[in-house]
Parts: structure tokens; C-alpha cells; sequence
């Protein structure tokens, strides 16, 4: 199978191709824009693959759509602008890629009759969970530019499977983490302070409450559903680690040899989800369960930062 995946220079995207190229003989297209969290790096080691393609473009681009997806069996849709504080500054930009790029994507793969698109989105559009867990049957409510962009283009895809048959099917992840992310991002940022002995920003009080899910855990789930689910279809994934701020704070103090003198308290974000929390039964009908234990998965994720300062290093510069 020849598989077009858009974003696969990001974080989720590039893991995802890392883990096809590793355990199946498909051979991978990634389309990606290259914007700042885009990085030809992500894919070092890959490049003497013959089954890798890379082709640099943007999803709102018809024709580079077309002519970059051309002979492929199926899409996986990873291409995004995925910040919250940077949709909160800059929304446009959120809305042109996530939606706009998702109508191309979905059209394109229409008119080119691709057997199956899978639409990688959040747990962020069910908006915040006072109690219990989101099922994929539940009401959208996102609050935020960044999840309302998604939640728009999981509509977009869905209504390409009622209108014109297009079989697609859809993926809402808890938080990820891993090798790879950009340092923008929760622990990598983190992370990468502590090493670097600067302090940490820990919005309000802290008890805002993520379930964390190693990024090899959804890639193999997001294999699953282009495998296995069902065209029309929308899984839940997440990892079954739900953790305070504060408390995941904690844990990147003693693995980063800190104390809590280098948690800096600032103002909360706009829009700050309290809590959310997905159930996963659906996915797990399917044969998935992860495989990563936190404390574990977390111990390798900053010895991968820290052994890694090549990679990340000039990305924080570029952005200070």
C-alpha cells in the first residue's frame, strides 16, 4: 500500500511514518509545508528508505495536493497548526490549514478515488469534562480557536462520507508525547528549561488535568483505524494517564534533578480547558490497548531530549 501522509515532518506525523516504515512494507508520501513545526529533521535516518517520499507543500494547494497524493491507496490527514496560545494570537492561520486544508485534502482524495482517509484530530473539540469521559457520540464543544479549527474539519471529513461516499474515518487523541515534539509544547518545553536550569511557566493553579498518551501508543492506534475502522467512524484514543499540571510538573522536576524553586506561576491561559477525558472502548474493540507506562515512557522521553540538544536547541532560538 502507498500511503500520503500530510504533516509528516511534525511530531505525530513523523512518528507515524517511523512506525509504518518499521513494521509494514508500505511505502510512505509525506507532504509537509515546513512551517516552523515542520523540520526535515524529524525524518533523519529515513532518508535512504526507498519506500520514503518527501515532498514539500501545503495542503491548501490543490494541484501539489493532487499531483503529491497520485497514485495512493490512502490518507492519513496529520497536517495541522496544533497551539493553543499560538490560535489565540494568530487564529487565521488555524482556520486556513485545519479546515480549508482538510476540504482539499478530502476533495482531492475524492476526485482521485483514494480507498481510505483517515482524519487525525483532538480530544480538545469535546471541550472540557467536569466528570466522566467523552464518547465519540457526544456534543462538540471546543474553546478555543485551535480545537474549534479541528472540530470543523472533523465535520468537513465526516460530510464528505454523507455526501459523496468518501471513506474516511477519524481519530481524537489525548495529549501526546515522545521523541520529536516541537519545544513549544508542554513537556518538551518543560524539559528543555529544566536542562537548561531555567524555570517553568505552570498557568493558574495547576490542576488543569491531561491524559497523557505516548505518541508510539497512537500511531499504532491511528494504523489501526486505516486498517480496520470502519468508513464514517470517529475513535477515541487516549492513554489512560490523567494527570494534573502540576502533578506532571512534579515528575519532570525529579527526572530534570530540579526542585519546585523552578516552577514560575503566571497568569492562566484564555479559554483553559479544566479537564479532559476520553472513552477509549471503541478503539479497544478493535484490538488496541497502549503499551507505554507513563513513568516509563516519560524516564525515555527526557533522556531523549537530553541526549538530542542538537535537535532542539536551534528551535528554541529560532523562536526567542
Amino acid at each position: 500500500m502507498r500511503l500520503f501522509v500530510t504533516g509528516g515532518a511534525g511530531f505525530i506525523g513523523s512518528n507515524y511514518a517511523r512506525w509504518v516504515l518499521a513494521r509494514t512494507d508500505d511505502d510512505v508520501v509525506v507532504y509537509d509545508a515546513l512551517t516552523y513545526a515542520g523540520n526535515r529533521d524529524n525524518l533523519r535516518g529515513l532518508e535512504g528508505d526507498p519506500r520514503l517520499v518527501f515532498i514539500q507543500g501545503d495542503v491548501c494547494d490543490r494541484d501539489g495536493v493532487a499531483d503529491a497524493m497520485a497514485g495512493c491507496d490512502a490518507v492519513v490527514h496529520f497536517a495541522a497548526e496544533s497551539h493553543v496560545d499560538r490560535s489565540i494570537v494568530g487564529p487565521d492561520a488555524f482556520v486556513r490549514t485545519n479546515c480549508d486544508g482538510t476540504n482539499v485534502v478530502c476533495d482531492t482524495a475524492r476526485l482521485l478515488e483514494v480507498g481510505k482517509v483517515v482524519q487525525v484530530s483532538t480530544d480538545e473539540v469535546y471541550g472540557s469534562a467536569d466528570e466522566g469521559s467523552f464518547a465519540e457520540t457526544d456534543r462538540l464543544e471546543p474553546r478555543s480557536p485551535y480545537s474549534a479549527s479541528k472540530a470543523g474539519a472533523d465535520l468537513i471529513a465526516l460530510a464528505y462520507r454523507e455526501t459523496f461516499g468518501l471513506p474516511v474515518a477519524v481519530t481524537r487523541s489525548s495529549n501526546n508525547f515522545g521523541a520529536h515534539q516541537h519545544p513549544e509544547k508542554l513537556i518538551p518545553l518543560f524539559t528543555t528549561n529544566l536542562l537548561d536550569g531555567q524555570t517553568v511557566p505552570l498557568y493558574g493553579d495547576g490542576n488543569n488535568v491531561r491524559d497523557w498518551c505516548h505518541v508510539e501508543d497512537n500511531c499504532a492506534a491511528i494504523d489501526l483505524v486505516l486498517r480496520r475502522g470502519q468508513p464514517g467512524e470517529i475513535y477515541n484514543i487516549a492513554g489512560g494517564n490523567e494527570l494534573t499540571n502540576r502533578e506532571l510538573t512534579d515528575r519532570l522536576l525529579v527526572l530534570c534533578g530540579r526542585d519546585e524553586s523552578f516552577i514560575r506561576h503566571v497568569d492562566d491561559r484564555l479559554g483553559h480547558d479544566r479537564r479532559y477525558s476520553l472513552d477509549t472502548a471503541k478503539i479497544e474493540e478493535l484490538g488496541w490497548s497502549p503499551e507505554r507506562e507513563m513513568d516509563e515512557a516519560l524516564a525515555a522521553t527526557v533522556d531523549w531530549y537530553r541526549d538530542n540538544r542538537w535537535w532542539w536547541t536551534p528551535l528554541k532560538e529560532a523562536a526567542s
